[in-house]
């Protein structure tokens, strides 16, 4: 079995091209096949050593849960299995997209909610981002002029995706001692 487990949330399929991205830079023999978080129950997640978690951010700075129209792939209904789950000694990164130009004051916030969420639950979280490279106004998933996982811009910046993803999991696989 692989270990590391990539789970998303999405409204437009644009995590899941990044997740999928993600997993053919790690391979098949280090990491599962990305899986929508509606397929899952939270014990899934438990079924790895390490995980990566990924989210869009939908309108003024929500997770993409019942109030989006493709709400069958969403985080919003996975939250309460996080009252429960204990991700104690796992290690887990975070990458997140949003729309720098058109939320510039909520940039990614679905990624600070997610990482919250996850933190609390004990993990060891790994992969902070630096903000440099990206213009807005606010973020909730900035802390200590760090991002709180990835951050992909594909509305704006698409063509610093395979750059980005690639320098990322260097510093993660490093991280988690892969």
């Amino acid at each position: 079995m692989a270990k590391v487990g990539i789970f998303f949330g999405t409204d437009t399929g644009s995590t899941r091209k990044v997740a999928k991205q993600i997993q053919q830079h790690l391979g098949d023999e280090l990491a599962a096949k990305p899986v929508n978080i509606n397929k899952v129950e939270a014990d899934d997640l438990l079924a790895y050593d390490y995980l990566i978690l990924g989210t869009p951010t939908l309108g003024e700075g929500q997770l993409p849960g019942m109030e989006s129209d493709c709400s069958e792939e969403s985080w919003e209904e996975f939250l309460p299995n996080f009252d429960d789950l204990d991700l104690t000694g796992k290690k887990v990164a975070l990458f997140g997209l949003g729309d720098q130009v058109n939320y510039p004051d909520q940039f990614v916030d679905g990624l600070g909610e997610l990482y919250d969420y996850v933190a609390e639950c004990g993990a060891d979280m790994v992969g902070h981002w630096p903000i440099d490279g990206y213009d807005f106004n606010e973020s909730n998933a900035v802390d200590d002029d760090e991002f709180l996982g990835l951050v992909i811009d594909k509305d704006n910046q698409a063509h610093l995706t395979d750059e980005r993803v690639s320098i990322w999991l260097e510093q993660i696989k490093a991280e988690m001692g892969l």
